[in-house]
């Protein structure tokens, strides 16, 4: 995805789209498994989020 039109995420937008609570989410970042900016709020670009989804799939990479 182009940097320039990547989105920026909630906590709780990326919570709802993992269907997880927003404290696993804070812990994903506080871990460093899920990149994120703290602009005021924590915030999660789009990007990051499905790099992260991508590292932690259990599916096989060609």
């Amino acid at each position: 995805m182009d940097s320039k039109t990547d989105r920026l995420l909630t906590i709780e937008e990326v919570a709802e789209i993992l269907r997880v609570s927003t404290r696993s989410v804070t812990r994903y970042i506080e871990s460093g498994k899920l990149k994120a900016s703290k602009i005021g709020v924590w915030r999660i670009k789009e990007s990051d989020l499905h790099e992260f989804l991508e590292k932690t799939s259990n599916l096989e990479r060609e």
